[in-house]
């Protein structure tokens, strides 16, 4: 930190004014004092930015006190709940803080006292000039102490935000490694869940509130152990506030004592809110933490001023304050119910939201994401009235506080001037209205206050209750002990997913030694949940289970890969030994596959792997586990995606040979259906039967019963299918080439935000509402104008002694309307020439008093309301317009942006649009009037105080020109950097079993905090200018509040006219100073909404310009490739080239070849999402109608496509067989029977059979492959479509169940064109046409049995 010890090492330090550079830690650590107190250091980086865009390797690294690993460490150390953990991390700062904000408060407050004895000074019989001029060097005394506290405030808050927004980032990172892989929705809905639901229709993710901390905290908390608290004579002060505290942040627990139904545990969706919105919601609050102190300090001083100037009048005010604070308490407590609301259903929308963008191919291709849009469409819409509710709330508690403020003054000045009888003179008048408005400014803060830090409880609360959730058990640290017995036993133990009551496996005994096992058993009955068991992933019920504690080598049933290149996937934490890495890809028939990349092993596949195909994914999965140094893998089912001759490699090189360098001594247990190819290397086989029983054939069992086995063999071999590829064939790896970089740069804009972008928002907003509040901006100016000069008038207006003209004012205004054209200038603004003098006759003015300042509030409250329309108006548009882009772009797009970068544009960015765009522009537009009616008062005042003005401007604009190109350049740094933590969460999330079987909890704990480095030290750096922009603006602003002053005193005026110009310099320096800030932070904010506004740039796919006939497709039309060559981009080379073919109508097609050959990219050229290079003037067509032209939606509602990993979505098994509701009960529950009922069928994890409201998890997550599998089959069946394409979509199902698959596809679409692209031969047993691929070229086209080649029926 700054003003450390010099004899410590300064190593890895950047020098203060050299070049910075991303390679040594921020100058902040040996800066001196000076520096520090100036904030020169940021010297060089300003320079920078102002000549170019600024790039991360020109930032500095975190300085040592902000870097999150020492920071996680000692945060993980500590004890208590999460609150507590923060406030013993960081107290100290806290009360820095705070005592520095009493600093700033008692220098504000000297301000109206020092400036009455100014006005008493310049209003006496004889003003003393010299005197004034005194009291004017010490009010800009104060506020240069003011301001140099400033800096060290701003340094200490910001070290408190973000180290307190760093350890819950990484906490809730940590926590979600430890918490169980929850995957069935459990509970039913709670109260509170139900009211957040009221709404939309119900969400796994709402979130109950019946929880609360005082029950919760002794169980544990984030597995920190806790000691029972020592009883004190003052722990009944910390039970009341504990009780309080959760009165408060729970209102659900008041007044009830009936027993709490468990919630369910936070979804995917709820945690990435936990981390974008509630983190920074309780973070900020440690930011502003000296605010709970200075706030009410300040009002309650401000007060007592006021009572020492008015003395007892000011009760009658008092008591309009305390009435006003009374009322927003039943305001902030309905404000409080509706934000708690309101964030259960933001959970929904981020949910909701990422499930769309995730499974947007797969809604895509059955042209469902219309509804899926209106989905989410609703539930924005649900969340944008709540927000509109909660802002209506607010404005009406900025009304009451604005009634209250001008309300304040007018009933203190009735009662000094009409019930004391006392004159209310200019050094009265103005320090009592300074004085006034600093009330009115606290009561405007304090009641944000009050709701910002309840919402930080709530927030905070919901923090808590995930910290809460029950965790893994977790065996001993692999490493601690030495290696035992590489032996796995479970007896007689049950098992049950988490969160679940009923048992996926029962009373089951097994005994695995080195060697290969084998785990066979029908579609859902337990294989993977066996493997999980084995991880720990499952809840035990009784029994004993004994696993070795060390690093697993896992290979998920769905291959889970990261965003980099394949041998970092592979190689997984573990160093890269070149021998043994060679050996792993030559074992995993990967070698071949790797010489046709441009960067062999280098190449970067992509998010989810999306630059292979799905064969390549599986070995690269299994490569992963096989290159690991575990003595124990768990395989599951990593062959179902291959051929048969790849897949007979890998077992061959893998288990042939006992004395394998890659298998020897390994404990192996290997599920798959395809026993055909691995009965023969197995030392036991496993068989789960329905009902989660297993079986258990050993080695000797297996001997005797080897004439049996080899029968069983021999039927499921795969016989020599005429046409087929021959093994020489095979064994030629394709041609289909791999870009080296799948993933684009996040593109950043340079220079200021263009003018397109605000215009864009402001339309978005509606013209008119933005004319109406410009207009209602300037009446309140106007007003606001009339009202300090009404003030200054009626102060003079003593002095000159007038009679009294008449009762009543209104009307002597009224008689003189006549004789106004005959007054001069002077005259004119002379109100002693329509109202009577103060000193006969004050009610007049008390009237006219009381009407302009319900004239501001008026102004105000209806700019309120303009402002709620605008962001309601704005908020509204851009999100449903970004999503429908969004939903309409090329698949190319969706190839090459993350899913965390377009979730960060869509859930943050819109986040910020929802809430301080609109502010601050409204901020920028009222100061910009509140500067031009400043000027103009000050230039009629005398033309010495324009010159000022001017130059002064000129100033503040010089500053802040050197400091906006660099605060834009961090600000879009900070935006691109956050994409990678949503990122990473999301890639955690979906792998999280396979981590921790690898024991890599801690290295992806190391990443985030890397990642979380990188992120805020952009914030750091961003908010350390703001610090060398604030010190600045301060100094000069209060040496021109003197300049001013002094310049008034000096020119002789009146004391009543001191006053006026005073408040008016006053406004114009505030008003200069807050437009330079405002402008600069709506530069900031409007990053955001650029970053939006590139979605609606996004390019869009061609809809197609032809209607097809309502019954296009037909039965008898054929399939036509002519001269088709496809790639996947303009860069890229080819996939498919020159293909010619045609597929008979009702033909059963099989599409054989090679992994990674392009029979995906076939089956996908037939949705429309590639279309034939225009350079070869291909065509693809169906019947008739070319499919580049037809209208998509047309053809993806009546051509289905099974992909091999189907989408499920949360809900139910009708919302997922018949998502647009088209069928009828009767159907629906017909193939749900068909396909995952009855002997064929398959059973639900509790052993139950299938019901349409079964409950269906994100992803299908509940349910195993095949039965997902089987799902996206029992869509295929229910939509009869003409053309069914089917990718590999049986692969992970047994071959019984395959088999009756079959015979019923071929039942229920025997009219229908089915293309299946397969490698197992249950899956083109009955095709009578078959298209052979290799190389990206079609070898054989033909009807089953003929030897053509090349194009058929042509």
């Amino acid at each position: 930190m700054p003003l450390r010890d010099p004899r410590w090492d300064s190593s890895g330090i950047g020098k203060p004014f050299e070049k910075p550079t991303s390679s040594v830690r921020s100058p902040e650590d040996i800066i001196t004092l000076w520096q520090w107190v100036t904030v020169s250091w940021m010297a060089p980086l300003i320079k920078i930015g102002y000549e170019r865009q600024l790039h991360d390797e020109d930032v500095w690294l975190l300085a040592y006190e902000f870097q999150h690993s020492r920071l996680h460490e000692h945060f993980r150390q500590l004890s208590g709940t999460v609150l507590a953990r923060i406030f013993k991390a960081n107290g100290l700062d806290l009360l820095i803080t705070t005592g520095l904000g009493v600093l700033e408060t008692s220098a504000e407050l000297a301000e109206p006292v020092l400036l009455k004895q100014l006005l008493a000074a310049l209003a006496a019989e004889h003003p003393n000039t010299r005197a004034a001029l005194i009291y004017a060097g010490i009010i800009c005394i104060a506020r240069l102490v003011s301001a140099q506290s400033g800096v060290f405030t701003l340094w200490y808050s910001r070290r408190n935000y973000e180290r307190c927004r760093g350890e819950m980032i990484t906490m809730i990172y940590e926590k979600t490694l430890r918490r169980k892989a929850f995957t069935i929705p459990s509970g039913d809905e709670t109260d509170a869940a139900k009211a957040a639901t009221d709404e939309l229709p119900p969400s796994p993710t709402d979130i109950s509130s019946s929880a609360t901390l005082a029950e919760t905290e002794s169980e544990g908390n984030g597995g920190v152990d806790q000691a029972k608290p020592v009883q004190s004579r003052f722990s009944w002060i910390t039970r009341c506030f504990r009780r309080r505290y959760e009165r408060v942040a729970n209102p659900a627990t008041r007044n009830t004592s009936a027993a709490k139904t468990p919630e369910p545990p936070a979804s995917t969706g709820k945690i990435l809110n936990l981390l974008r919105n509630d983190v920074y919601e309780v973070a900020q609050r440690f930011w502003e933490f000296p605010w709970i102190t200075t706030k009410p300090l300040n009002l309650i001083v401000s007060v007592m001023l006021v009572w020492r100037i008015l003395g007892p009048a000011s009760l009658l005010g008092i008591a309009i304050l305390v009435a006003g604070m009374v009322i927003n308490v039943f305001l902030m407590r309905l404000l409080l119910a509706v934000e708690k609301v309101r964030r259960q259903i933001t959970d929904t929308k981020l949910q909701r939201t990422s499930q769309f963008v995730e499974a947007i191919r797969h809604l895509r291709w059955y042209d469902w994401q219309g509804p899926w849009l209106d989905r989410i469409m609703e539930t924005r819409q649900a969340e944008l009235m709540k927000r509109v509710t909660s802002q209506i709330i607010v404005k009406t508690i900025s009304l009451t506080n604005n009634l209250t403020a001008y309300l304040f003054p007018a009933a203190g000045f009735l009662a000094y001037t009409l019930f004391t009888g006392k004159p209310l003179t200019v050094d009265i008048a103005f320090p009592a209205l300074d004085l006034f408005g600093m009330v009115q400014t606290n009561l405007r803060e304090l009641p944000g206050l009050i709701t910002v830090w309840l919402n930080a409880m709530v927030a905070m609360n919901r923090i808590e209750k995930f910290m809460l959730e029950p965790e893994k058990e977790e065996d001993a640290v692999a490493g601690t002990a030495p290696p035992g017995a590489l032996e796995i036993t479970i007896r007689d133990a049950s098992f049950s997913w988490p969160g679940v009551s009923a048992k996926v496996l029962r009373n089951i005994s097994l005994a695995c030694e080195p060697g290969l096992t084998l785990v066979c058993g029908r579609v859902g009955a337990g294989k993977t949940a066996l493997l999980q068991a084995i991880l720990g992933e499952l809840d035990q019920h009784g029994g004993e289970k004994t696993t070795p504690p060390e690093t697993i080598g896992y290979c998920a049933e769905t291959p889970w890969l990261e965003s980099m290149s394949i041998r970092e996937n592979i190689l997984f934490c573990e160093r890269y030994e070149k021998a043994r890495f060679d050996a792993v890809l030559d074992a995993c028939c990967l070698t071949d596959d790797l010489e046709k990349f441009r960067a062999k092993d280098l190449s970067l596949i992509g998010e989810n792997g999306v630059g292979l195909s799905g064969g390549q994914k599986a070995r690269v999965a299994l490569a992963r586990a096989i290159y690991s140094r575990a003595r124990i893998l768990l395989l599951d089912d990593p062959i179902a995606a291959l051929d048969h001759h790849t897949a007979t490699s890998i077992l061959r090189n893998l288990f042939a040979e006992k004395g394998s360098v890659l298998t020897a001594g390994r404990l192996v247990i290997l599920v798959t259906h395809r026993m055909d190819i691995a009965t023969r290397y197995a030392e036991q086989i496993l068989e789960v039967f329905p009902g989660g029983r297993v079986g258990v054939l050993d080695k000797a069992e297996l001997e005797q019963h080897e004439e049996e086995l080899e029968q069983l063999v021999a039927a499921a071999a795969p016989s020599k299918r005429p046409g087929s590829v021959s093994s020489g064939e095979e064994a030629e790896a394709d041609d289909e080439v791999v870009p080296d970089r799948f993933i684009e740069e996040e593109h950043r804009v340079h220079g200021g935000v263009l003018a397109t972008v605000y215009w864009q928002y402001v339309k978005a907003g509606s013209l008119s509402w933005w004319v109406a509040l410009i207009v209602l901006f300037v009446l309140f100016r106007v007003t606001k104008i009339g009202y300090f000069w009404f003030l200054k008038e009626w102060g003079e207006a003593y002095s000159r002694g007038r009679e009294e003209p008449a009762r009543f004012a209104i009307t002597t205004s009224l008689q003189r309307v006549v004789a106004w054209t005959r007054r001069g200038a002077d005259d004119w603004i002379d109100l002693g020439n329509y109202l009577p003098s103060p000193g006969v006759n004050v009610r007049p003015w008390l009237w006219w008093f009381l009407a302009l300042s319900l004239g501001q509030v008026l102004a105000q409250t209806l700019s309120d309301v303009a402002v709620v329309v605008i962001v309601y108006n704005a908020g509204k548009g851009l999100f449903e317009t970004a999503m429908q882009r969004v939903s309409n772009a090329t698949f190319r797009f969706y190839d090459v942006t993350p899913v965390g970068r377009l979730m960060n544009r869509l859930t943050s960015d819109m986040g910020t649009i929802d809430g301080s765009v609109a502010n601050q522009i409204v901020e920028v537009g009222w100061n910009t009037v509140g500067w031009l009616s400043s000027v103009a008062v000050i230039a009629t005042a005398t033309p010495l105080f324009l010159v000022l003005s001017i130059v002064m401007t000129a100033l503040f604009v010089f500053i802040f020109n050197r400091f906006l190109p660099t605060s834009q350049s961090l600000r879009r740094l900070e935006m691109v950097s956050l994409s990678p933590l949503m990122s990473n969460f999301g890639a955690l999330v979906e792998g999280l079993t396979t981590v921790r079987a690898f024991r890599a909890s801690a290295h992806f704990q190391q990443r985030i905090i890397t990642t979380t480095d990188a992120f805020q030290k952009m914030d750091h750096i961003y908010w350390s200018l703001q610090a060398w922009l604030q010190y600045r603006f301060d100094m000069l602003s209060s040496l021109t509040t003197f300049a001013l002053t002094a310049t008034a005193v000096l020119t002789g005026l009146t004391g009543g006219t001191v006053g006026f110009v005073l408040a008016a310099a006053s406004n114009f320096v505030h008003s200069t100073h807050t437009l330079c800030r405002r402008y600069g932070s709506m530069q900031m904010e409007f990053v955001s909404v650029e970053r939006v506004v590139e979605l609606l740039g996004l390019e869009q796919e061609p809809p197609g310009s032809f209607a097809p006939p309502a019954a296009w497709p037909t039965y008898t039309d054929d399939i036509v490739f002519e001269d088709v060559t496809l790639r996947y981009a303009p860069e890229l080379d080819p996939v498919l080239m020159d293909v010619n073919l045609r597929i008979p109508s009702g033909a059963n097609v099989a599409v054989t070849g090679r992994t990674g050959s392009g029979k995906s990219t076939l089956a996908l050229s037939l949705l429309g999402t590639l279309h034939p290079d225009p350079d070869t003037g291909g065509t693809i067509r169906i019947g008739s109608i070319d499919l580049a032209t037809v209208d998509k939606h047309a053809l993806r509602r009546n051509i289905t496509f099974v992909a091999q990993d189907p989408v499920l979505f949360p809900g139910t098994l009708r919302d997922n067989l018949d998502p647009l509701d088209e069928h009828g009960e009767a159907e629906r529950a017909d193939v749900l029977e068909r396909v995952l009922g009855g002997e064929n069928g398959s059973a639900s994890a509790s052993g139950a059979g299938f019901t349409l409201d079964s409950p269906v998890d994100a992803g299908g997550k509940n349910l195993s492959q095949g039965q997902r599998q089987l799902v996206g089959l029992g869509r295929a069946i229910l939509r009869r479509s003409p053309v069914v394409v089917m990718d590999e979509a049986t692969a992970s199902i047994d071959a019984r169940t395959a088999g009756y698959i079959q015979q019923l596809l071929r039942e229920e679409l025997r009219q229908s064109t089915v293309i299946t692209i397969a490698h197992k031969k249950e899956a083109v047993r009955d095709a009578d046409f078959e298209v052979v691929l290799d190389k990206g070229r079609v070898v054989r086209a033909g009807a089953v049995g003929s030897r053509s080649a090349g194009p058929v029926g042509r």
